[in-house]
C-alpha cells in the first residue's frame, strides 16, 4: 500500500527553526485542522492536484477520524463533499462515525485510536466491504493512527489501496 505526504510539517515547538514557507504551512494545517473555510479549500485543492491523474470512479475516500465526532465533522464533512465533487471519487464521510471522545495524541502522546479504535469509531462494514478505499489523514507523526484505522478499514472488508496525508512531522532528531 502506498503512503504519501504532500508537506513536510514542522511541530510547535521547532517553529523557532523553522523557514517563513514552514512557517506558513504550519498556520495553513492549522487553519484546516480548526476547519476554516479558506484552509480547507486550500487542502481540498492540494489533494486534488496530487490525485489529479489517478481514475477514482471506484474508490470511496475516507478520512481518519478526529478526536470528537465535532471535530472530525468540522475539519473532513466539507473537504470529504468537495474532494469528491473534483475527483470523481466516492464519499465516505458519512459511512464513518466517531463515538465519544479521545485524547488528542499529539497532546498527551498516548494514541488512544490505535489502543482502543472499537470504542471510537463506528465503520459501516457493510458498505465498505469489496471496494477500495483511498484514507486521508491532516497529519503524520508515528503513524498509529492511521494503521490502527487501517487495519480496522481492513477488518471491515475493505481494500486500502493507499494513505495520503497534508503533511508528514519533520523529524529534528
Amino acid at each position: 500500500m502506498l503512503r504519501y505526504a504532500l508537506f513536510p510539517y514542522v511541530p510547535k515547538r521547532h517553529l523557532k527553526r523553522a523557514s517563513f514557507e514552514e512557517m506558513a504551512l504550519h498556520y495553513m494545517i492549522l487553519g484546516f485542522k480548526d476547519g476554516y473555510n479558506v484552509h480547507t479549500r486550500w487542502a481540498v485543492r492540494q489533494f486534488a492536484l496530487a490525485l489529479s491523474e489517478m481514475d477514482l470512479r471506484d474508490t470511496v475516500i475516507v478520512c481518519i477520524p478526529a478526536s470528537t465526532r465535532y471535530a472530525h465533522a468540522r475539519r473532513w464533512k466539507r473537504f470529504s463533499s468537495m474532494l469528491c465533487r473534483l475527483t470523481g471519487a466516492i464519499d465516505g464521510f458519512d459511512r464513518v462515525q466517531v463515538s465519544g471522545s479521545r485524547s488528542r495524541a499529539h497532546v498527551t502522546g498516548e494514541c488512544e485510536l490505535a489502543t482502543n479504535i472499537k470504542r471510537y469509531v463506528h465503520i459501516d462494514a457493510g458498505f465498505f466491504k469489496g471496494r477500495r478505499v483511498l484514507v486521508i489523514d491532516d497529519i503524520c507523526t508515528s503513524g498509529r493512527s492511521s494503521d490502527a484505522f487501517i487495519a480496522a478499514m481492513q477488518a471491515a472488508g475493505a481494500t486500502v489501496t493507499m494513505t495520503m496525508f497534508l503533511a508528514k512531522t519533520r523529524c529534528y532528531y
